[in-house]
């Protein structure tokens, strides 16, 4: 068996955090192992119709990415040169809200980074709302008012396509945060909203993305770090409303027979459902009398309006590809009519479209796989691999059959589907022992042997548990519940009937996924059969599934009573109970952790997003690449995003059978399953709350006066400030190439008032420095804070180059000013002054307790006696592991954390700018005289300039500060030059303490 593709050792090329670099070349064959420099533009598939099955010859469709199928998103990469110039120009022309998000979003010391593609997506909506018109960009949106207008004339669209696994919901908070806080900041600017309606496509992501709720404690505005935590309490006024396209459909408002209603209704719209009105209020009560809002539609490719146009030689449907197309079709004009009648009555400012595949579908009117029109941004499947965001998907790409053009396990559904149950089959037919067409039976053997490697690889691994980490999945799609349950009685077990009438349950064919346990169900099923669809619409589940998958709902009932003793599994329904288990996959402590084997009718829904799925099996007809890549991407979630030494994740791999997948050939394709470095999750451990560890979080600090007249010392040289027109010119030449010029000058800003200025500069000195311990600003300190002013602008500012005191009303030359007056008020009552800190208004005290990610570092075992959290990350060579040894072998030592996960920073000032300092170590002891301190330890190495403001800072400020605030106990900073001599430097600074 020999094939000639090419194969590709190392996919990822290049780091999720920054713009594509690199990519691999496409060439005549399909893709290529040569990497060329510059970013890969924006492209798409041009689809070929498959070729025909001529009598019983079978001729199965070859679709490949070649160079001459692809064709150029003009469109978008032109939006995304225009956004990518005006990116390193550094975001001219938005307001100061948005200024300051994108600023935060891209700070270089953050914890948690965010991806490139989401900034990306969000700076393209920005641009093309805030600042493109500044530009001349105003195409841009005229092309979108047309391209909606074709199909979707009552709305105005934007989609950002985006990979499955690269964080759309990331994108949508990013959105939401944008919108609300410019909103705020300007009631009046029409650009922005704080009403959002976001749609999807089911009620599993429905439930998802509620991380999006300010309210919800694990929202992803605090756990991803979306913005400021002073600006998460402003958040909380945005009415935010998530619901599933199903709440769109008209509700029955009274009750009637059958034939009353078809009387009455006469052909009509029905008198006993909803009009489009009453749907809306309903939908959208919580938005009270909120207009204009914003629209997040998820897994956009969902929405759309049938074409009535004739595609000409579109293909004939038949068959199940035609039910499907209708029931698309019904689907997406659901979702779509809703959204113009919330048009209709609240309006609707714009429609932000998020989703990994927006296309349209064959038999949607247009041609199969034309790309959404008013895509503005792409970040493709191929993007998502080389920047190692999700899984590689491997498919099989030769064996030593090869009776047709392709591998028979490449495509599957061909060669089975005349030998399996049909759609509209009583259950009855698939009752007994489950036989399988020998095509299906040997995929399953095939993908289960390699499944069974990898299943012993994680067993043996005998730290995975204790790192979270829950077995491989693998699922199996079909088309519908009868071929589901043959396949699921053929994995999991079957029960026999005995001639004295007694029931036997037989083991299934692959063990690891069989239910069966000595002759019975086991109580907790390693294989669960599921109908996406039926979950998915929030219906009550049918009889016939009800029926067939009786055995399982009362398995996962009594594990419910067994997890949660004094709560009813009665309560829950079936379907809930089934979602619970599917939504759980993969996940420590819920009712799914310890599935090994989906089964599902059609394909599992989008946003079911189990990161352990390793192995897929297609039963089903995939008439489309956009179909096999809906599919596909139930696999694509990564399981580690620790990055390597090169800033890039190392591939992880995903195995296709049954999918005709056309794309990269990675190397390893269902080969032996290689060993990968396994990430550690590092975690706090609940067992170990005695050692937690609790700190405060602070924005500044201040100096709390007594309360006395207020004077200053002006004659120090740090409160003198010179203006130039080196810091802002005040004349600008403008000239065309030919006509006349202009000269622009700040003449409107020298026309205010001179009075202004003191008034402007004593506001912000007062709100930012003088407040209560409860962040009540004290507002009897302005009249002598006014008269203070005025002497500093009389006294310590000079006007060089022309320069007039109105430039003082610039924003930064504001706080400046503050910042030196309030030097000279501090300086002048050196005996009367309290360092005191600014404590984050929102989480003012973060914890051990919260410290959760993965990471392929080498890792120090802590003691469970002295430290809340399972492990010790070395970032550097060795002396994080020697530090944690000492501090374990310490006995004034009570707990320790090293400063990884936790959030805790100091901040600081260092040419100018803000900055945040993350020491190594918190440690919890007793010093000489027996009292408890709380040590911050920092193990120095090489002398920098930032190094010294970070530890003069901590030691002067942080520590001193915290301290005369009184309730966050006592703390005392220490630097350790020598990891290898801690012992005896921690225990002088104790025993002097």
């Amino acid at each position: 068996m020999t094939t000639d593709r090419i194969v590709i050792e190392q996919p990822v090329i290049n780091s999720a955090f920054a713009e594509p670099s690199r990519h691999f070349q496409f060439g005549e064959d399909g893709i290529t192992n040569e990497i060329v420099p510059g970013r890969r533009r924006s492209s798409y598939f041009i689809p070929i119709a498959r070729p025909k099955a001529k009598g019983k010859q079978l001729l199965l469709q070859h679709a490949e990415w070649t160079e001459d199928r692809l064709q150029e998103n003009a469109f978008i990469n032109r939006v995304r040169e225009r956004v990518a110039l005006w990116r390193r120009g550094g975001y001219q022309g938005v307001t100061r809200t948005t200024a300051r998000l994108l600023d935060y979003w891209q700070r270089p010391e953050r914890e948690r980074r965010l991806f490139f593609c989401q900034l990306e997506a969000v700076e393209t909506i920005i641009y093309l709302t805030e600042a493109a018109g500044r530009f001349g960009d105003q195409w841009i949106e005229q092309e979108l008012r047309d391209q909606n207008a074709g199909a979707n004339p009552l709305l105005y669209r934007l989609a950002a396509k985006m990979a499955t696994g690269t964080g759309k919901t990331v994108v949508m908070g990013m959105l939401i945060a944008w919108q609300a806080l410019n909103k705020f900041a300007n009631r009046q600017d029409r650009h922005f909203t704080d009403a959002f309606l976001i749609v999807t496509p089911g009620i599993t992501i429905r439930d998802r993305l509620r991380v999006l709720l300010p309210s919800e404690p694990e929202n992803y505005y605090r756990q991803l770090d979306l913005l400021p935590p002073e600006l998460l309490t402003d958040l909380q006024q945005a009415k935010i409303i998530i619901t599933n396209y199903h709440a769109f459909l008209p509700r029955e408002q009274t009750d009637g027979s059958a034939l009353t209603k078809k009387i009455l209704a006469r052909g009509e719209a029905s008198p006993f459902t909803e009009t489009p009105d009453q749907m809306v209020r309903r939908v959208c009560r919580a938005f009270g009398n909120k207009r204009n809002i914003i629209v997040i539609n998820d897994e956009a490719h969902h929405c759309y309006r049938r074409r009535p146009d004739i595609v000409p030689d579109e293909p004939r449907l038949t068959g199940e590809e035609r039910v499907e197309a209708k029931k698309r079709d019904e689907e997406a004009r659901v979702w779509i009519s809703g959204l113009e009648a919330v048009q209709a009555k609240l309006g609707i400012r714009a429609v932000y479209d998020l989703s990994a595949t927006p296309f349209f579908l064959r038999g949607s009117g247009y041609p199969e796989g034309t790309l959404f029109p008013w895509v503005v941004s792409d970040f493709s499947l191929i993007d998502a691999i080389e920047s190692g965001l999700v899984k590689v998907p491997r498919v099989p790409v030769a064996d030593d059959a090869m009776l047709a053009d392709d591998p028979t396990y490449r495509t599957l559904w061909p060669r089975v589907r005349e030998h399996l149950p049909k759609r509209g089959r009583g259950t009855a037919a698939v009752g007994g022992e489950p036989h399988l067409p020998v095509e299906l039976e040997g995929a399953l053997h095939s993908l289960y042997g390699h499944y069974e490697r990898a299943y012993r690889q994680w067993a043996a691994d005998t730290g995975a548990q204790a790192r979270g980490q829950t077995p491989p999945v693998f699922i199996v799609v079909c088309n519908n519940t009868n071929v589901s349950k043959l396949v699921f009685d053929y994995v999991s077990g079957w029960e026999k009937t005995l001639p004295d009438g007694a029931a036997l349950v037989v083991p299934g064919k692959l063990p690891i996924f069989s239910n069966e346990r000595d002759g019975r169900w086991a109580a907790r099923p390693n294989t669960i059969l599921v109908d996406s669809e039926q979950l998915e619409s929030g219906e009550a589940l049918s009889a016939d599934f009800k029926q067939i998958a009786a055995a399982e709902i009362a398995e996962f009932q009594a594990d419910y009573r067994r997890r949660y003793p004094g709560r009813s599994a009665d309560d829950i329904t079936d379907a809930d109970l089934l979602r619970e288990v599917m939504n759980t996959v993969g996940k420590p402590g819920k009712l799914g952790e310890q599935v090994k084997c989906v089964v599902s009718v059609s394909m599992l829904t989008e946003g079911w997003d189990a990161n352990t799925v390793t192995h897929i099996l297609g039963v089903r007809a995939f008439g489309t690449q956009l179909l096999c890549e809906q599919v596909v991407g139930r696999a694509l979630r990564r399981m580690s995003y620790a990055p390597n030494d090169d800033d890039c994740f190392e591939p992880e791999y995903a195995d296709v059978y049954g999918v005709p997948f056309s794309f990269i050939p990675a190397n390893g394709a269902i080969g032996p399953p290689k060993p990968r470095l396994m990430p550690t999750r590092v975690r706090a451990l609940p067992e170990r709350i005695a050692h937690e560890l609790t700190f405060p979080r602070l924005l500044g600090y201040r100096f709390d006066l007594a309360d006395q007249p207020l004077t200053a010392n002006f004659a120090d040289a740090g409160a003198h400030f010179a203006i130039s027109t080196r810091d802002v010119p005040t004349q600008v030449q403008v000239d065309p190439i030919v006509g006349q010029g202009s000269v622009h000058t700040l003449a409107d800003l020298r026309q205010r008032r001179e009075q202004e200025v003191a008034f402007a500069l004593a506001r912000r000195t007062l709100e930012d420095k003088f407040r209560d311990d409860d962040g009540n600003v004290k507002h009897w300190y302005f009249p002598q804070l006014l008269d203070l002013a005025r002497r500093w602008l009389r006294e310590c500012v000079t006007f060089k180059d022309g320069t007039f005191p109105q430039l003082l009303l610039l924003v930064e030359f504001t706080h400046t000013a503050a910042e030196k007056l309030y030097h000279a008020i501090v300086e002048a009552h050196e005996q009367d002054k309290t360092l005191l800190p600014i404590l984050r208004p929102y989480d003012t005290e973060g914890s051990t307790r919260y410290v959760d990610f993965d990471t392929t570092r080498p890792v120090y075992t802590t003691a469970p006696d002295r430290c809340h959290i399972s492990h010790v990350v070395a970032d550097t060579q060795s002396w994080e592991q020697k530090l944690a040894q000492v501090l374990e072998d310490l006995d004034p030592v009570t707990s320790y954390a090293k400063n990884q996960g936790l959030g805790f920073t100091i901040p600081y000032v260092f040419e100018g700018q803000e900055r945040q300092y993350t020491p190594d170590f918190l440690v919890r002891a007793r010093n000489g005289q027996g009292d408890p301190v709380n040590l911050i330890l920092e193990v120095s190495g090489e002398a920098r300039e930032d190094k010294a403001a970070k530890t003069a800072t901590a030691r002067t400020f942080w520590a001193p500060a915290v301290n005369n605030h009184g309730g966050y106990g006592r703390w005392q900073f220490l630097e350790i030059t020598d990891p290898w001599d801690a012992r005896d430097t921690i225990l002088a600074s104790l025993q002097a303490g």
